[in-house]
């Protein structure tokens, strides 16, 4: 039975570490810019959003990760966090974003009539 015990405990810690480290990676790997906070948003410095790298569906576009999926609605422009199924509306994009990961630009090119 302890050994039981001691397998179930190993993979709980697995499990954990796993969603964990998912979790961060997910969460780091979407915005990889830093800087240009104040209007006009300039002097920023790193890699923006990869607008075509992700997939595309009938609504908009989903940056697939580990453990969350980001969806971008290709007219509202809404962010949206998708964990086991569940989602999160988390917001439209900010002024930063518009001109640092340019969306609306990507969505049009992807064949979506921004309305943001």
């Amino acid at each position: 039975m302890t050994t039981l015990k001691t397998i179930f405990a190993i993979i709980g810690i697995a499990y954990s570490l796993y969603v964990l480290i998912g979790f961060t990676l997910d969460v780091t790997s979407f915005d990889e810019t830093k800087g240009g906070y104040h209007a006009p948003y300039t002097g920023w410095t790193g890699i923006p959003v990869d607008w075509d790298g992700m997939d595309k569906t009938s609504i908009g576009l989903v940056k697939r990760g580990h453990i969350i999926d980001v969806h971008i609605h290709g007219t509202t422009g809404m962010m949206t966090f998708e964990v086991l199924g569940l989602r999160y509306d988390w917001q439209t994009p900010s002024d930063r974003a518009l001109i640092v990961h340019q969306p609306k630009e990507a969505l049009i090119r992807r064949g979506f009539k921004p309305e943001f």
